[in-house]
């Protein structure tokens, strides 16, 4: 309940001033504690919750990022002629054999998994991803999806920041920046990964926004934050923490509230508060036996995506307002020129995982409120230089994505390459467009969410970009 502002209302300020005065959780805190007060969000606070531009379908995103590239025609994207005229030529202007000896000549090359019709939907999918296939009615597919660059860096890049070739703030970050959080004592942009993917840490960068609104790595493992333990603990580490306070304090007054500075000290208070809560996020000894089995995780185990995806859950269920899930596991990315039986035991690491993510999402009542998406940064070729090659080269004309929860029509299927699967056919779907649909669902309007920076105002989809509404409840 809010006090108006009376002289005791004054004295209760007075009195917040004093009792967070000697804190580390100064300024971010106080200041949310003093906006609070004043009913109104603290300008001054990057963290602090915002109200969308309209009301939003979904208030958080797990975003599911298969890097290496995905083949669409193995997995999501049937192609019967492409069976029925394996080995017939094709000329081609490709951006992966243009000028490239040994592929004067190209050929149809058929996929290698079979295609089923699933759920009511009768959606099809292939037999890499029999868990997945099982919820294609909670799905909507997009199977026109294309990108600017044939390059792992540039795609990468590009699906994260809406960026090609320079660095700019990720979909995270920028979701972050438009909402804020809901839990002070977690990030609001969680990334999970093994390791890095192609374009490094600018996946989950901010960039020029305030640094606040970065992406907080997690590596799987019996440690998935290095040194969240305090190195000490009671009342030494509480006078540290006080002292330490008040010096940022000064610091921070002589230097006008620098933003990166005050970025800085907010890093200490997000330390502080994840002391707190990630032992108890991260914390799986009191999930159900049922539960596990839903994702695939034995008991104890601290690595692989079903791990990943569990933890997505929780972080959810604690008000993480985005989190990112990057495959890049021990069995490798999806990158398979040599071998595309790779994907075999790409989809098998993940496909139940997935599943058990969504039934899991679904059953606790949190899908309606939970934007999951899945994709990769681009297809792979539907040819190559020999009918019988065994890999697949990069493929940026087309590819295949999906969302699923918060907003989204389910069970539906977007758009269509042509009859091999070489380009979109109808109703394309560029990232630009991917990511306009998905701040759409968040309540944010991809026109209005900029920043101004270097004289201008920048915005995640530059200035393109439109919704997808085919895919939307």
């Amino acid at each position: 309940m809010l006090i108006k502002r009376t002289d005791a209302g004054i004295a209760r300020r007075g009195v917040l001033r004093s009792f967070v005065a000697g804190s580390l959780l100064m300024p971010g805190i106080l200041q949310q504690l003093l906006a609070d007060e004043a009913g109104s969000s603290s300008p001054t606070d990057p963290l602090a919750p915002r109200s969308p531009h309209f009301p939003a379908k979904a208030k958080n995103v797990i975003f599911l990022f298969m890097t290496g590239g995905v083949s669409h025609i193995d997995t999501f994207d049937p192609k019967p002629k492409l069976v029925r005229d394996v080995g017939k030529e094709v000329k081609l202007d490709h951006p992966e054999i243009r000028n490239r000896p040994g592929y004067e000549h190209i050929f149809l090359k058929r996929p290698q998994w079979e295609f089923q019709r699933h759920g009511e939907s009768g959606t099809e999918v292939s037999s890499l991803f029999p868990h997945v296939a099982g919820c294609v009615d909670e799905i909507a597919l997009i199977r026109s999806m294309h990108t600017d660059h044939s390059n792992h860096y540039n795609a990468t890049l590009g699906m994260h920041t809406g960026s090609f070739n320079f660095a700019r703030p990720s979909l995270g970050a920028w979701v972050s920046y438009g909402l804020g959080t809901e839990n002070r004592n977690l990030p609001s942009f969680i990334v999970i990964a093994p390791a890095q993917t192609y374009a490094g840490t600018q996946v989950y960068a901010s960039d020029f926004l305030p640094g606040a609104h970065q992406g907080t790595p997690v590596v799987p493992g019996p440690e998935p934050v290095a040194n969240i333990a305090p190195p000490i603990g009671g009342r030494r580490q509480e006078l540290e923490l006080e002292a330490m306070a008040r010096r940022n304090r000064r610091h921070l007054a002589r230097s006008h509230d620098d933003p990166m500075l005050s970025a800085r000290v907010r890093s200490f208070e997000t330390a502080f508060g994840m002391q707190m809560a990630v032992p108890e996020a991260f914390d799986l000894s009191r999930e159900s036996e049922a539960t596990l089995a839903l994702y695939g995780l034995p008991r104890g185990g601290t690595q692989g995506f079903a791990w990943q995806c569990l933890v997505a859950r929780r972080l959810i269920e604690r008000g993480v307002r985005f989190i990112e899930l990057i495959d890049t596991g021990s069995s490798g990315n999806w990158d398979s020129h040599g071998d595309m039986m790779d994907h075999e035991r790409l989809a098998r690491n993940v496909d139940r995982p997935i599943a058990g993510l969504l039934k899991d999402l679904k059953s606790r009542g949190l899908l309606d409120e939970t934007l999951v998406v899945w994709t990769t940064e681009f297809g792979r070729t539907p040819f190559n230089n020999r009918a019988d090659a065994r890999g697949r080269e990069h493929h940026s004309w087309a590819f295949s994505s999906w969302l699923a929860g918060a907003g989204v029509k389910p069970g539906v299927v977007h758009g269509e390459t042509d009859e091999y699967g070489l380009r979109v056919a109808r109703d394309p779907v560029h990232v630009h467009d991917f990511h306009a649909t998905i701040l759409h669902l968040m309540g944010l309007d991809h026109k209005r969410l900029t920043y101004r920076h270097g004289g201008r105002d920048y915005r995640l989809t530059d200035v393109h970009g439109n919704v997808v509404r085919e895919v939307l409840a």
